[in-house]
């Protein structure tokens, strides 16, 4: 059976810049913005373990550059080595702090970027806002979703530029498939599936310990937060130090760390779709509290619906790295990432009619239309559409910071992926599902989950 291969129409740059601004975002072109050409942007960096010192890292690449006009000007870290070896690799002129509170009574940062461990995430990011400074703040966006509708809020209302660490809500290969699911390209959504999925034998999370000296040279219980409520105080225990990832405490496990970065690009699909109503359950198959002092599952799975009565199902687990495909399933065709950005495989009932629709809506203009002969009838097998979008996700946020337009991973848009994350954890813990009203934005039930 020969395929053929037909491209309907053209698309060009001019068409690339009009996407970008229907969805409300800017950089499509990628580069910084020229606006305030000459001005230099001081940027803070609270947490600068792990993920926060590879940001570190990249940020002082990327100040180099002089068209980039950014300037590390202050590191906090509660453990003083990680502060300080970070300050020496930037020529040490980034000033050292171990409280990010004389961080931002510092002046001259004008931007920070937060990379603490999750129940931090929320208190900092919202002092910051409140300071005057714009933030980028590691996913997730916070640990509940209380605290992320917070966060939000305070967005909006100080007009600071809020981008969250989930470097897939700059796909876009995303936000073309979110064009073509809003023209009705593949039909009613029936269901979306993904997942995150590795195999660590000896235990994903478990990092080396830190030779830290709790009381010398870290700050055990400014990093626990129990004087704020965000934690639980207790002893200084190097494992939950090195491997926090492991505890309820300062993680939701495998949905705020892995599933939120899955969600973050899912929910593009969806249009950032808030629930109604959120059930998860899974377990601890290999690794667990008893063999590695762990105490969230290691095998987790989330079913959330929507007002839309669509449904996405998560899958995550830490002990096989064989997986499910991302796909969004519509009525008439269902939708993969791939190729040139999108391809569309229309359903055996719909192949006409997807035909039809591949020739004429917009969102498929100048893509390519795989087909087959049947006798003198063409078959449509696949559409194949070109990404229209072209985000770096941390480039974003800085042509942001001087546009003064929203990044890709607003506050908003974090929120509304956080939301079903942190009520998938509730759900696991309490054994219910959990009922939300997408229109007042709050909980209303909770129900025994399904057996």
């Amino acid at each position: 059976m020969a395929s053929d291969v037909e491209r309907p129409g053209a698309i060009g740059r001019r068409d690339l810049l009009r996407a970008a601004a229907a969805v409300g975002v800017t950089g499509a072109a990628g580069g910084v913005a020229r606006a305030q050409a000459n001005s230099r942007i001081g940027l803070g960096f609270i947490g600068v373990g792990g993920r926060g010192g590879w940001l570190f890292n990249d940020f002082l690449r990327r100040s180099a550059d002089p068209a980039a006009g950014l300037d590390i000007v202050a590191v906090c870290d509660v453990w003083d080595r990680r502060a300080q070896e970070m300050a020496r690799s930037a020529g040490g002129k980034p000033k050292v702090f171990r409280d990010y509170r004389e961080l931002l009574a510092m002046k001259g940062v004008d931007a920070v970027v937060v990379a603490t461990p999750d129940h931090w995430h929320s208190k900092i990011t919202i002092e910051a806002m409140k300071s005057g400074r714009d933030v980028y703040c590691e996913k997730p966006l916070t640990l509940y979703w209380e605290q992320a509708k917070d966060v939000a809020r305070v967005s909006n209302e100080t007009g600071k530029v809020v981008q969250c660490g989930a470097g897939s809500g700059s796909d876009g290969a995303w936000w073309t498939a979110r064009d073509v699911i809003k023209q009705g390209g593949i039909g009613p959504v029936i269901w979306i599936q993904g997942g995150a999925f590795r195999n660590d034998p000896s235990g994903d999370w478990n990092w080396g310990i830190q030779p830290c000296k709790p009381g010398v040279d870290l700050d055990w219980d400014l990093w626990l937060g129990w004087k704020y409520g965000l934690a639980a105080k207790r002893p200084y225990d190097a494992e939950r130090y090195s491997r926090f990832r492991k505890y309820w405490d300062y993680s939701g496990g495998l949905a705020t760390d892995l599933l939120y970065h899955t969600y973050a690009h899912l929910a593009i699909a969806l249009d950032h779709e808030l629930p109604t109503r959120v059930v998860a359950a899974g377990g601890q198959p290999v690794h667990n509290l008893k063999n590695d002092n762990r105490e969230v599952p290691t095998l987790f799975t989330v079913t959330t619906d929507y007002a839309s009565q669509r449904q996405c199902v998560l899958v995550g687990t830490q002990e096989c790295e064989e997986g499910v495909a991302e796909l969004v399933r519509g009525q008439k065709a269902v939708l993969s990432t791939g190729g040139p950005g999108v391809i569309v495989r229309p359903q055996a009932p719909f192949r006409d009619e997807m035909m039809s629709l591949a020739r004429s809506l917009d969102c498929y203009r100048g893509a390519e239309l795989v087909t087959h002969k049947e006798g003198d009838r063409t078959v449509l097998d696949e559409i194949r559409v070109a990404s229209k979008y072209n985000w770096d996700h941390i480039g974003n946020w800085a042509d942001c910071l001087r546009s003064r337009q929203q990044p890709t991973l607003n506050a908003d848009r974090a929120y509304r992926v956080m939301v079903p994350i942190a009520l998938s954890v509730l759900s696991y813990r309490s054994g219910r599902a959990i009922l939300f009203d997408p229109d007042k934005q709050e909980i209303t039930r909770h129900l025994p989950a399904p057996v």
